[in-house]
C-alpha cells in the first residue's frame, strides 16, 4: 500500500511503499478514502510530544471502510462505513478511565501520534474509536467533522449556553467556520469575529447574525453592546486577540478555548472577578460524540469547505494548511 510517513522528529513527508498492516486483537483495518489535514498533524512532524515512535504515518480525520476485523471485535463488520478522530482508543484503566472520562484518559491513544495514521491507503485503529459514517455524509465531507467538527460541536454543547444564548466565535478558519454553522444551528444568538470586513459576507452565510471586525472595533466593547457574550469559542490560535475578548462577556460567560495559541493570555483577574467570568479549554470527544457530530451535521445541513488534494500530493496538502490560505480545510483522498 501507500503511506505518506515522517521518518524522523522535523524531517519531510515521504511517499512510501509498505506492508498491508494486520488488525490485532480488538482492532480493525479500515480502507481509508479521505483524511483531513489537520493543525495537530505538526505533532507528529515536528515532534513536539515526547515519546513519538517513528517512522510515522500522521492523520486522525479518517473516513473509510471496514477491511478486515481482529480477533475480540464486537459488532463492527467488513463493508461498515466509520471514521476515527482525535480519539483513537483508551487505557480503561487510570482515574479518568474509571470515571467515565475516556478523552482525558492519562494513555489516550491518537491516531498518527500513537499509532500510524490516516495519511495511508490503510490503516489499524481500536474498535474503540470508530464512529459510524451516515450515507448522507460522503468520506471527504465526514473527514474533517471528526476532528475541527467534534471540536467545536462537542465544546459549544456542552458550554452551558441554551437556546438565544449570545454566543461568539472568534476567527472564521478551519475551525471557526463550523463553530459558526454549528452556533447557528444550536439557536444561538451567534457572532462572528475577525480581522477585516471582507469575512463579513461569508460570516453572514455561515449563520452569524452579527459580526465584529477585530481589525477595526474594539470587539470588548462590541459584545458589551450585544449584552455580553455567554460564551466566545476561541478557535483562531492567537492569544492577544483571544485576550481582547475578555472584557465582553456577559456576567457568568466563560472563555471557551478550542485553539491552541503559541503565547500566553493575558487577563484582568478583578474583572473576571467580579462577573465571575472565566477560561475553559475543551478537547475533542469521543466516538460516540463524533458520531453525534455526523448526526447533527446530517440534520442541520453543517458542512465543512475543502481543499482536495490526493494522496501523493499529502505533503503539499500540508503545507498548503499550515500556510493558513486554505478555504478551510484541506482534504487528502486515496482514490480507493
Amino acid at each position: 500500500m501507500r503511506a505518506v510517513q515522517v521518518r524522523e522528529a522535523r524531517g519531510p513527508l515521504e511517499l512510501v511503499e509498505r506492508e498491508i498492516p494486520e488488525p490485532g486483537r480488538g482492532e480493525v483495518r479500515i480502507q481509508v478514502h479521505a483524511c483531513g489535514v489537520c493543525h495537530s498533524d505538526s505533532v507528529t512532524k515536528e515532534g513536539l510530544l515526547p515519546g513519538i515512535q517513528y517512522p510515522r504515518v500522521p492523520g486522525h480525520e479518517v473516513a473509510g471502510v471496514i477491511h478486515a476485523v481482529g480477533p475480540d471485535v464486537p459488532d463492527w463488520k467488513p463493508g461498515q462505513r466509520v471514521g476515527v478522530g482525535w480519539f483513537g482508543g483508551n487505557c480503561g484503566h487510570c482515574v479518568s478511565c474509571r470515571r467515565g472520562d475516556f478523552i482525558t484518559c492519562r494513555y489516550l491513544k491518537i491516531p498518527g501520534i500513537t499509532y500510524d495514521g490516516g495519511y495511508a491507503d490503510y490503516m489499524v485503529a481500536p474498535f474503540q474509536a470508530l464512529a459510524s459514517v451516515p450515507p448522507e455524509l460522503s468520506s471527504m465531507e465526514a473527514g474533517p467533522l471528526l476532528c475541527a467538527g467534534i471540536t467545536t460541536f462537542n465544546s459549544l454543547r456542552n458550554s452551558g449556553a441554551r437556546a438565544g444564548d449570545l454566543v461568539a466565535v472568534l476567527g472564521i478558519g478551519g475551525l471557526g467556520h463550523l463553530g459558526t454553522q454549528f452556533a447557528a444551528k444550536m439557536g444561538f444568538d451567534t457572532v462572528a469575529i475577525a480581522r477585516g470586513k471582507d469575512k463579513e459576507l461569508l460570516a453572514k452565510r455561515l449563520g452569524a447574525r452579527h459580526y465584529i471586525d477585530s481589525a477595526s472595533q474594539n470587539v470588548a466593547e462590541e459584545l458589551k453592546k450585544l449584552g455580553g457574550a455567554k460564551v466566545i469559542l476561541a478557535t483562531a490560535t492567537n492569544g492577544k486577540a483571544m485576550s481582547d475578548t475578555i472584557g465582553g462577556l456577559g456576567a457568568g460567560g466563560k472563555l471557551l478555548v478550542v485553539g491552541a495559541p503559541a503565547e500566553p493570555l493575558e487577563v484582568n483577574v478583578l474583572l473576571m472577578l467580579f462577573g465571575r467570568t472565566g477560561i475553559q479549554c475543551w478537547p475533542s470527544g469521543t466516538s460516540i460524540d463524533s458520531e453525534d457530530t455526523l448526526k447533527f451535521s446530517v440534520l442541520t445541513g453543517v458542512r465543512s469547505m475543502n481543499e482536495e488534494f490526493p494522496l501523493e500530493r499529502a505533503a503539499e496538502g500540508y503545507e498548503r494548511m499550515m500556510s493558513g490560505k486554505a478555504q478551510f480545510r484541506v482534504v487528502v483522498t486515496t482514490g480507493l
